[in-house]
């Protein structure tokens, strides 16, 4: 594994920057990260990243106005929780110098969520030097589980400059 490092939100492109080595307070590089784009889906959803390293990524997100027209919790709300983590945690994990661009996600949709905070936990898969997969669990407030995605980014090295 190489060096942690602040991630992007985004999964469609990710570069990432160095952090301070040997840094413990990888939130610090998430708020950074956040601080690039005030506009980001992430914030447009709410999603709130509460911990985050190559090893283990959690963040919740409100139900209210991720809904569709019944009121249910949004599939692509889950996927979008779960690709903003499998994006962090592969940026995490690809280190400075590094982009992480998204390949496949999916997921199955275990039951509704109706109102309150979702939260999403991600676990590494398999970490390696040019793929990172993820599987992403989402929960409701009670601990049942909502999703269960699986996202894999392909990791390249950064464009010159970026």
């Amino acid at each position: 594994m190489t060096d942690t490092t602040d991630a992007p939100d985004s999964a469609s492109d990710a570069t990432t920057q160095p952090a301070p080595a040997g840094s413990p307070d990888l939130m610090a590089g998430v708020a950074a990260m956040r601080a690039m784009n005030p506009d980001s889906l992430m914030d447009r959803m709410g999603i709130e990243v509460l911990e985050a390293s190559a090893e283990r990524l959690v963040a919740t997100m409100p139900v209210e106005g991720n809904t569709q027209p019944y009121g249910l919790l949004h599939g692509g709300a889950s996927v979008v929780l779960a690709e903003t983590l499998g994006s962090i945690g592969a940026a995490l994990h690809a280190g400075h110098g590094k982009a992480v661009v998204g390949l496949d996600i999916n997921a199955s949709h275990h039951r509704a969520a109706r109102s309150g905070l979702v939260t999403g936990t991600a676990t590494p898969i398999s970490l390696g030097r040019t793929l990172a997969c993820y599987e992403v669990v989402v929960t409701d407030e009670d601990g049942r589980r909502i999703c269960t995605s699986r996202i894999t980014c392909l990791i390249r090295d950064a464009a010159p400059g970026a």
